[in-house]
């Protein structure tokens, strides 16, 4: 008998699974795939010469993490690496915005496509971050509600200046660039390229501050990635696991999670039932939970519903390419950057997003694009360069608004004709790329469900990022805490607040919250956020479980 098991190894599993060894607990952590490490995983299937991350590749929200910092991966063999440029935008007349990790490149965090009034106007979206900093981030990685977090906030803010950020946060990054009024385009293409890193329309409430997020958190930290390829990250995570005790059993599927008075006390595998003395840790979608490893019968009716409307975040396609040389980009400052988004201007942007919320394959899609030995001169033979690119998709497909009558089937057919769409908007920014290709791989919404069974309909961040599925609407509307309906049982993945992203939160907020619940004396709030959960869930509350 186990103390807990975590059923997922991905890095929220991982992350859950070393806290609980921290505190002493035996832990068990089942893994369906042949290897841990879920959507942080890199290969060499494209050609042996190459690296290449299979799913996520640059973790600025890891390095800024308070979870992940907190783990001494580093003890553990991990070493992170920077390109010299965190980002770059590059435009069709061969100017380009670019993104630097410090103030060392001016007088500001980004140069190019720029004016000095613009630069101070990024400024001072960089002092609103510090001042805040670095409460915001841990408001953001806690549990709900933030308490400690949210008072240092308002101590810093104020009443008036706390108004004001409650307005900031529910701007659309196109209204925020429209206020900032800057005279080039290059800083709100910067912000608006990083909202599109979620399924957020530029137009959206709440991606203003998203976009800030990200552009914040490459200026102040990086958008690093980890040297030798994104395994390095959860081969970190697996040793410092292993040393303090902990065991991972891969090709291990959970079947069910046996559940006897109201309490998950096992988990059914292929391989037998392994018992659990305090709690379950389910890192998988809630919709896989949910009726799913838990039955019907065991959970309130409103479940139920909340599942049926679970909204994901869009289908993404991603292509590798093994390069014989660096992208010859018409502007040579995105040769220096880690990650290039790829997109005219911000009307493409918004075009693109619209189009794929309303079901239609846009004809000319925005792209992130990586440039892997630029970040990681490990990844490649030295003078060539290890690439991706992904776009997203919609989940379901109504239209194509390109030439290839493309219907979301992605066959091998419809994906190589994505594949030569996005190569070919690539080539509208550096001429002569295609030419560079040597290899190239093609992973769509299906293969990448097929290689990680969590990532639904080949979407990425657990459930979309619009504010209606974010905290306590996250992944139903609740408390927004990691706590189910069973009790020992907790929802450790993506699908619970704070969602998608390498931080490791949604791992270490269950992980807390098991580790809480076998103290001798609940808080108050505790047990009035546990009777407000099942009350709207649709449970009858029969007082603190």
């Amino acid at each position: 008998m186990s103390d807990a098991v975590v059923i997922g190894a991905g890095p929220n599993g991982l992350v859950a699974a070393n806290l609980l060894a921290d505190a002493g607990w035996t832990v068990d952590v089942l893994e369906r795939a042949e290897h841990p490490g879920g959507a942080v995983r890199s290969d060499h299937g494209l050609d042996p010469a190459y690296t290449h991350d299979l799913f996520s590749s640059f973790y600025p929200l890891a390095v800024a993490s308070p979870v992940i910092q907190a783990l001494g991966l580093e003890r553990h063999g991990l070493s992170w690496s920077h390109a010299a440029a965190v980002l770059a935008h590059p435009m069709l007349d061969g100017s380009c915005a670019v993104l630097h990790r410090d103030s060392g490149h001016g007088t500001t965090g980004i140069d190019g496509a720029c004016t000095p009034a613009d630069q101070q106007k990024w400024q001072d979206l960089a002092d609103l971050w510090t001042r805040l900093d670095p409460w915001l981030v841990n408001a953001l990685f806690a549990p709900f509600p933030p308490v400690h977090a949210a008072a240092h906030l308002a101590a810093r803010l104020g009443a008036r200046d706390g108004l004001r950020m409650a307005r900031f946060a529910t701007l659309p990054v196109r209204r925020l660039i429209q206020e900032q009024d800057f005279e080039e385009p290059g800083p709100g293409l910067l912000l608006a390229g990083c909202a599109l890193h979620a399924d957020l329309l530029p137009d959206a409430p709440g991606s203003a501050a998203f976009g800030w997020l990200m552009a914040m958190l490459g200026q102040q930290h990086g958008w690093p990635v980890p040297e030798g390829g994104s395994s390095s990250l959860t081969t970190a995570l697996v040793r410092r696991l292993h040393d303090r005790g902990g065991t991972i059993h891969c090709r291990t599927q959970a079947r069910e999670i046996v559940v006897r008075s109201g309490r998950a006390v096992a988990v059914r595998t292929d391989q037998g039932e392994l018992a659990v003395r305090h709690a379950v840790l389910a890192a998988i979608p809630a919709t896989a939970l949910y009726g799913g490893l838990i039955d019907w019968q065991y959970l309130p009716d409103g479940m139920r519903r909340a599942m049926r409307r679970f909204h994901w975040d869009l289908s993404t396609i991603k292509v590798d390419w093994a390069l014989s040389g660096p992208i010859p980009w018409k502007a040579p400052e995105a040769a220096t950057a880690g990650t290039v988004h790829v997109g005219a201007d911000l009307n493409e942007l918004s075009d693109y997003a619209l189009q794929t919320a309303t079901g239609r394959i846009p004809a000319r899609p925005f792209g992130l694009l990586g440039q892997m030995t630029t970040a990681d001169p490990t990844r490649s033979p030295r003078g060539t360069e290890s690439a991706w690119m992904y776009t997203h998709v919609p989940q379901q497909v109504t239209e194509d608004l390109g030439p290839d009558q493309l219907t979301g089937r992605w066959d091998r057919a419809e994906e190589e004709a994505m594949a030569d769409r996005m190569e070919e908007q690539v080539e509208r920014f550096a001429p002569g790329f295609r030419a560079r290709i040597q290899h190239r791989r093609v992973l769509s919404p299906h293969t990448l469900e097929r290689l990680n069974c969590n990532l639904v309909g080949g979407a990425i961040n657990g459930g979309t990022t619009n504010l209606h599925q974010q905290l306590i609407f996250r992944p139903t509307t609740s408390t927004g805490r990691p706590e189910t309906p069973i009790r020992g049982l907790y929802l450790a993945s993506s699908s619970a607040h704070p969602g998608g992203g390498v931080h490791g939160a949604c791992g270490a907020n269950a992980a807390r919250a098991a580790l809480r619940s076998q103290t001798a004396t609940r808080r108050p709030a505790a047990v009035a956020l546990s009777a407000l959960q099942r009350h709207l869930l649709g449970e009858p509350d029969h007082g603190p479980l």
